[in-house]
């Protein structure tokens, strides 16, 4: 699948699959958090274990909605 039919996908997802959009809401607040960590000349140990958590939290939450997607595309493919 090519990077434009990928995200032709996540559209459809988006407006379509209340799922998947709960899922990319999700992964766009703990990118926003994130930002805020990494623009921090300092963290302290909590902040530090909390950014680790959220990149697992945010890599398992694209996993989740890579996985709608490529269900959704594989059962496409075998409509056609």
């Amino acid at each position: 699948m090519s990077a434009a039919e990928a995200q032709e996908v996540k559209n459809l997802l988006l407006r379509s699959n209340d799922h998947y959009r709960q899922l990319a809401e999700r992964h766009h607040q703990l990118d926003d958090r994130l930002h805020e960590l990494t623009e921090k000349h300092y963290l302290s140990d909590t902040e530090q274990i909390e950014e680790v958590t959220l990149k697992k939290r945010k890599l398992a939450l694209k996993d989740q909605m890579e996985a709608i997607a490529r269900d959704l595309s594989s059962h496409d493919g075998r409509e056609s």
